[in-house]
């Protein structure tokens, strides 16, 4: 069977019970800057909790190509980084094929601006489909010789600096709430002249600013009257250290999700992040009347921790504050799914971005809730989902790896067989996905 064809067959969980004490994968947004940031440093860098997922490893090998020693991830998921600084990296002798992996291409369009050589980054068909411009744009405004192809998308080609210059300081006002576009002007601003600065509209993940100064790279930030501001100032450097990646709050929601909507059932989720910038899935699920109980919690390299219980509740629909877009916007795929086992209507407004992740997620999850009979309405920045007894059908994923997660999980309140086609890319983020599906009370068939 060609991998294009591969499907995930799903029954329904026997009894409806999940229950059990688990460990999700690492967090993916740490473990791709643990590998930048380590690249880049000064010294060897040992991290633990490693994802060893699709994305991550495109990541990973991208720094290898341009010269990086990395050994790992090893059993344990333990990787070691042997960094060369911040103008250490070497030309890559081919394109960087960065795989499905839209956080990668999108930081390293900053950190590879400020590069004294050339390099081209492009991926699969899916990310080379994904917007380039909203980080492309701040990059020229700082002097940087990148470009897109003619309709913003990959390939990413950067020239690099002539020998004796650099990219200039620049203040930049996000137009969109988008860590990934504040990450990638914060990294090139490492390799700018003065302080670059970017102000953020709403909330957004703070992963690169907790790391960078887990690493030693000086990084201010205060409130404004339009948001939050971070500046960084180039020329400092980063030093190696051991950062510990939390286990995903992105992973977690699918089993969060899944015990909540389950006939019965506790699920104790262990060394979850609980970043205040990505708990956005948690504050929601808690507004639909989820019995999710944090417990034990602490800091692991940086990044509040903590352990998650999960029982079996009554849902009830809401509307989604917009506040909490932002911080929950990989998740919601999974509370769609949940909106759809809750009594009444859940409305979702303010959630746009969702149109331009590896899917139209807003379209493929609506499509898929019609094919399980679940009335929904779909408007340009949300969707309205009526609560309801799920049937049976086959669901598109569109190589989505969230929308072929959160199906699985809806096989515990579906009447009937669902199968899930081209489920390939749910390696990129959960490669034991189906196991520790099946070791917790669902019933996934992978074909």
């Amino acid at each position: 069977m060609s991998q294009a064809q591969k499907t995930l067959t799903i029954t329904t969980g026997l009894a409806g019970k999940v229950s059990g004490d688990i460990i999700v994968p690492g967090d993916k947004s740490c473990s791709h800057r643990s590998i930048m940031f380590g690249s880049l440093a000064e010294g060897t860098t040992n991290v633990s909790g490693f994802l060893p997922g699709d994305d991550c490893l495109a990541t990973m090998n991208a720094f290898k190509a341009m010269g990086i020693k990395i050994e790992g991830p090893d059993e344990q998921q333990n990787v070691v980084i042997h960094g060369k600084g911040l103008f250490g990296l070497t030309a890559p002798n081919n394109a960087l094929n960065i795989g499905n992996s839209g956080t990668t291409i999108r930081l390293m369009s900053g950190l590879l601006a400020g590069q004294k050589f050339a390099s081209e980054m492009a991926g699969d068909s899916s990310l080379n489909k994904r917007p380039m411009a909203r980080v492309v744009d701040p990059l020229k405004l700082m002097g940087a010789n990148i470009s897109a192809a003619e309709n913003g998308t990959p390939p990413v080609i950067c020239q690099g600096v002539e020998e004796g210059q650099s990219l200039k300081a620049i203040h930049y006002d996000l137009p969109m709430a988008s860590a990934q576009v504040k990450s990638c002007v914060l990294l090139a601003g490492m390799y700018a002249n003065g302080v670059t600065s970017v102000t953020e509209p709403g909330i957004t993940r703070d992963h690169t600013e907790r790391m960078l100064t887990a690493f030693g790279y000086p990084v201010k930030v205060e409130d404004t009257a339009i948001g939050k501001k971070v500046s960084i100032e180039g020329g400092h450097k980063l030093t190696a250290c051991d950062i510990q990646v939390p286990g995903d709050i992105s992973s977690a929601t699918f089993f969060m999700v899944a015990s909540l909507i389950a006939k019965e059932g506790e699920l104790i989720i262990r060394n979850v992040g609980m970043n205040p910038t990505r708990i956005g899935s948690i504050n929601i699920l808690q507004q639909m009347n989820g019995d999710l109980t944090i417990i034990n919690e602490r800091m692991a390299g940086g990044e509040p921790v903590a352990d998650v219980v999960v029982k079996s509740s009554q849902l009830k629909g809401i509307d989604v504050n917009e506040r909490d877009v932002p911080l929950a916007i990989d998740e919601f795929p999974a509370i769609f799914i949940a909106a759809a086992c809750a009594n009444g209507t859940t409305r979702l407004r303010g959630a746009e971005e969702l149109r331009v992740k590896e899917s139209d997620r807003i379209q493929a999850m609506a499509d898929g809730l019609k094919e399980l009979d679940i009335e929904c309405t779909v408007f340009d920045d949300g969707i309205d989902i009526v609560g309801g007894q799920l049937t049976s059908g086959t669901i598109h994923s569109h190589d989505d790896h969230r929308i072929a997660m959160s199906f699985a999980i809806s096989s515990l309140r579906a009447s009937g067989e669902i199968k899930i086609l081209e489920c390939d890319n749910v390696a990129t983020s959960f490669p034991n996905f189906v196991t520790l599906a099946n070791q917790v009370g669902l019933t996934l068939n992978q074909a």
